[in-house]
């Protein structure tokens, strides 16, 4: 369990913090020193030119405040400056995407269901891997302990949830794949180069013109499927806000009718219907 030292410098941030509502971005007003933590043993220089290559160095899963597991890929003393941001979120356990700055990096955090995921980045990861990170660790995290993680004890998941936590940390900080825009773009990027090499080489061979029209022809349906692809999670995007809308107004008639119960002493509403 990652835990800071006593010497590690915090200075504690005012309450009041200064937000966007369109970005959802905060920015801490008094700095939070990320230094490195004291520690019993020495890490190998292959984990320290590892932990500098990572775009996302630290991740934690908590309920509330309690921090059920979480991993650093570097020695700071992140896991301290994470436990004040966790603070720092909105109360009342409602869903949200927010972010910190801090020196050069970036609090990210997601909490959904009561269950919060929150990853320190460099800034130059920019917003979309660590939330996509954050997403993937979420559901991961939920689907593996399900409702057992409203009532489990501090840190009663980090022997075994640690490894998730370091693995998908390497794979979104290295792996250009888990970036789905920048793997789309190479997609087209592969297509294009493909197809130029193939019309280089009908040129080059003095191949039939219709050889070069069926090429064209599959260049264009690849074209055609990329976008169907991109129309059909749009589309799944869209469905998924209005049925959070509809979900929303239900509850609220929902609301309305309960209180309007008792106002009206019956579920036909009598005294208010005559």
């Amino acid at each position: 369990r990652s835990q800071p030292a006593r010497g590690s410098s915090i200075t504690t941030c005012p309450t009041s913090l200064p937000f966007s509502s369109d970005s959802l971005f905060f920015s801490l007003l008094s700095p939070l020193s990320l230094s490195p933590r004291a520690e019993s043993t020495r890490r190998r220089p292959a984990e320290e030119e590892r932990a500098e290559g990572m775009a996302i160095l630290y991740a934690l899963v908590a309920r509330g405040n309690v921090v059920l597991a979480e991993h650093s890929a570097a020695a700071t003393n992140a896991g301290a400056v994470a436990r004040q941001v966790l603070e720092r979120l909105p109360d009342g356990g409602a869903d949200s995407h927010v972010s910190y700055t801090q020196d050069r990096y970036v609090f990210h955090a997601k909490r959904t269901d009561g269950i919060t995921a929150l990853c320190m980045a460099d800034d130059a990861a920019g917003r979309r891997i660590p939330f996509a990170f954050l997403e993937d660790i979420h559901g991961r995290f939920v689907k593996t302990y399900g409702r057992t993680a409203l009532t489990a004890l501090a840190y009663a998941m980090n022997d075994e949830f640690s490894r998730v936590l370091s693995q998908q940390m390497d794979y979104y900080s290295n792996d250009p794949n888990a970036d789905r825009i920048n793997r789309m773009r190479g997609e087209i990027s592969q297509v294009r180069s493909v197809m130029i090499d193939n019309i280089d080489k009908v040129l080059e061979r003095g191949d039939r013109l219709e050889l070069l029209v069926d090429k064209t022809a599959n260049m264009q349906g690849n074209t055609v499927r990329f976008k169907r692809q991109a129309r059909r999670f749009r589309n799944t995007v869209w469905w998924r806000n209005v049925k959070l809308t509809a979900a929303l107004i239900l509850l609220l008639l929902v609301i309305i009718y309960v209180v309007l119960v008792f106002v009206c002493h019956g579920f036909t509403l009598p005294t208010c219907i005559r």
